[in-house]
């Protein structure tokens, strides 16, 4: 007889950031904070810190997908997410390992590091397109990756709404485009789904201490949909936690410095 669960359990799959601010090491820091058991399926292996990406080397596209099988016959995460996925073939690698899997799927399109280093291949981003976003419960992109994503220019709030419903006709659930990129006083989410829209507003934290953001936030989430909180109460959490692990951030590192993942959720 299966044990029972002691507590939930996520799965992410993600590339490894050496300087532990961003990738598989800022989601297992969130998954933790949230009191979810983190598992992974690491896609490509970085040579990173605070002043960027120096080396990347992706891995082969047959272990991602092992990875993440073996973490589903035997642990059974209740969400999973995706972070750096590389190449168009470890895209397919992942839609195939995710193949059935009924749990919620969070989509984070990284495609250019905090630095501005590419981290994806440009076929790439047509099979996260056709392929993965269909999966998708969330998809998560930023300015920059919604307009890949949208195929036009986003460069204010209604550019935003437009780019969300366009993803969304893509076939993923619901779209968060993340507006940390736009100048202004208030940093402006704007989530879409089937049923509507939503607007977070937030005021933005004076502080170059963002690497890992987009990582975070997504995990964040993910994580609140594996303890069962439904979407749009994952995604409040999610930019909360964010937003004080922004302001509370260690100071570390001599470029864009990481967040505090040991913010406590039940303090915000």
């Amino acid at each position: 007889m299966p044990k029972k669960p002691a507590r939930a359990t996520a799965l992410t799959i993600a590339g490894s950031d050496s300087g532990g601010g961003a990738g598989i090491q800022a989601d297992l820091k969130t998954f933790h904070a949230f009191g979810v058991f983190g598992t992974s399926a690491v896609t490509a292996v970085t040579a990173q810190n605070t002043m960027g990406v120096q080396a990347v080397q992706a891995l082969d596209p047959s272990i991602v997908r092992r990875q993440i099988e073996s973490v589903r016959t035997d642990l059974a995460p209740a969400a999973a997410k995706t972070g750096m996925l590389a190449d168009a073939d470890i895209v397919r690698a992942v839609v195939a390992g995710l193949h059935g899997f009924e749990g919620p799927l969070v989509v984070d399109p990284v495609m250019v590091a905090t630095s501005g280093d590419r981290l994806l291949h440009p076929e790439a981003a047509d099979a996260i397109l056709d392929e993965l976003l269909p999966l998708a419960t969330l998809v998560t992109p930023n300015l920059p990756e919604a307009e890949i994503l949208a195929g036009r220019t986003v460069s204010t709030e209604a550019d935003m709404s437009v780019a969300a419903s366009a993803i969304l006709a893509r076939g993923a659930g619901a779209v968060l485009v993340k507006g940390g990129h736009m100048a202004g006083d208030e940093v402006v989410d704007l989530f879409r789904s089937g049923e509507g829209e939503r607007v977070w507003r937030t005021p933005r934290v004076p502080t170059t201490e963002t690497h890992g953001t987009g990582c975070t936030l997504s995990a964040a989430i993910a994580a609140g949909l594996a303890s069962g909180l439904t979407l749009e109460p994952a995604i409040e959490r999610g930019l909360a936690f964010t937003h004080a692990a922004i302001a509370r951030a260690p100071g570390l590192g001599s470029g864009r410095g990481p967040l505090d993942h040991w913010v406590d959720p039940g303090s915000i």
